[in-house]
């Protein structure tokens, strides 16, 4: 790569001249600026790279891996994604996108119709592969790394010298370097004959497929080669900044990153609690508040959701339950919060009952556990919808624009839940809500502060 990068650079000073007065030759016959010089120049060490790195096996096929491979197979990759669930395969093979994100399901069908993505549920051999599965936590919020090491474990018999493999799920603190000496238990060849990384992702639902791209990556390698190789993957498509570190460390990132936001929430919602007892606008102290120069306190909810926020914090205070106790406490104040809003909801259905003399009719609205998705999660507001169910199940009209049938909820159009109600809950801010206007007729309960009042 050395040699052919040399070769070109050797033509340019013979041929080109820089704008700007600095001479690459004498005869120069056309000019090129600098900028335009380094970018050919790595267009030549992307190419060079894309050739060892041409096909990716990215495992999962959920709410990041399939994005992800989506987006890989846009910029020219061979990419093969495996699943093990059977009807997502076949639905990604017929160019079909199984979750909602703004713009995924254009890319995805003229992936598949280009040949760059195909889906399967075994793994097969390539150059570089994904470990993108979930990791959720147990009863008694210990994490279980169970699906990471089943995928690991699917890919040990396909490596080979120069293999790179990347797990981009969230983990404990430990993990890649436990998965490192189970692939050498099971093939002891290739111990420093791989590079193995961890680059956990960081993006954000509704805008995947731009901060794929754009957002800073941290990544660590259980050794500097390990580290440099996954540096160079990741330059095949990420535009942001990417961050070296160790394995540990970028484990630990990620979730810092969580436990941070979970705990600014919780000041937020313990907030929120105080100002109802109080008697004020919570949404005006924030913004009240927020004026000063070095206050940024984020907005209240009926909790906190997903398969981030509200699951990554466990992984430290399992492994380090001494040491982080403002952590604990911040998730234990986010499911307060949904046990909160659950009962005030209650609360204000008996009351409308005792003054009205007949039960109301009350419209959930949202499922979600964050506007404008139909990730269910973790959900706050299905946790609270689910509550509210079981002691009054009937005149509950639920709304979840974003999906079209659940298992367990009969859903509602969300423009004739709002007409019919004399109860309107607000749980999750979808855009749809925010353009309905406020009815003094009805009694509302605004959680997520599509009014503000």
């Amino acid at each position: 790569m050395v040699l052919s990068i040399r070769k070109r650079i050797y033509f340019f000073k013979k041929d080109l001249q820089f704008e700007g007065g600095e001479t690459a030759g004498t005869g120069s016959h056309w000019k090129i600026n600098k900028r335009e010089l380094r970018d050919v120049l790595a267009s030549v060490i992307d190419k060079k790279q894309t050739e060892t790195m041409n096909k990716i096996i990215c495992i999962g096929l959920g709410y990041i891996g399939f994005p992800t491979a989506a987006m890989l197979a846009g910029k020219g990759l061979t990419v093969v994604g495996v699943d093990i669930n059977e009807r997502v395969v076949e639905s990604v093979n017929k160019g079909e996108t199984h979750i909602v994100e703004p713009g995924l399901s254009e890319v995805v069908e003229q992936v598949v119709r280009s040949g760059h993505l195909r889906a399967t549920m075994r793994p097969e051999e390539g150059d570089v592969y994904l470990i993108v599965v979930p990791t959720p936590f147990r009863g008694n919020h210990e994490p279980d790394i169970s699906y990471v090491e089943t995928a690991i474990r699917s890919v040990i018999p396909l490596l080979k010298k120069g293999s790179l493999l990347i797990i981009e799920s969230t983990s404990p603190v430990g993990t890649t370097d436990k998965m490192k000496q189970l692939v050498y238990a099971e093939r002891p060849e290739l111990e420093g004959a791989i590079y193995m990384a961890y680059c956990p992702e960081r993006v954000l639902p509704g805008n995947l497929l731009y901060e794929l791209e754009y957002n800073d990556r941290v990544i660590g390698g259980i050794d500097e080669a390990s580290t440099q190789k996954a540096m160079e993957f990741y330059t095949l498509f990420v535009k942001g900044n990417l961050h070296k570190t160790n394995a540990k460390t970028a484990e630990m990132c990620k979730l810092t990153e969580n436990s941070s936001r979970d705990v600014q929430i919780a000041f937020a919602n313990e907030l929120s609690l105080i100002c109802d007892k109080a008697g004020i606008n919570v949404w005006e102290l924030i913004e009240l508040a927020n004026k000063h120069p070095r206050v940024n306190i984020l907005q209240p909810g009926c909790g906190v959701g997903g398969h981030c926020i509200a699951v990554d914090p466990y992984f430290l205070t399992s492994e380090f339950p001494v040491e982080s106790q403002l952590i604990a406490k911040s998730r234990e104040l986010n499911n307060y919060k949904a046990f909160w809003c659950a009962e005030k909801i209650k609360n204000t259905m008996l009351e409308y009952e005792m003054k009205r003399s007949r039960k109301p009719v009350v419209a959930i609205m949202g499922l979600a556990f964050k506007p404008n998705i139909d990730d269910l999660r973790e959900s706050p507001a299905k946790y609270i919808t689910q509550k509210v169910m079981q002691s009054e199940p009937e005149n509950l009209l639920i709304v979840e624009p974003n999906i079209h049938e659940h298992p367990i909820f009969k859903l509602t159009d969300y423009q004739a839940a709002y007409e019919r109600a004399d109860i309107v809950v607000f749980l999750v801010a979808h855009k749809e809500f925010k353009t309905l206007a406020w009815n003094e007729q009805k009694v509302i309960l605004d959680f997520c502060g599509i009014f503000k009042k």
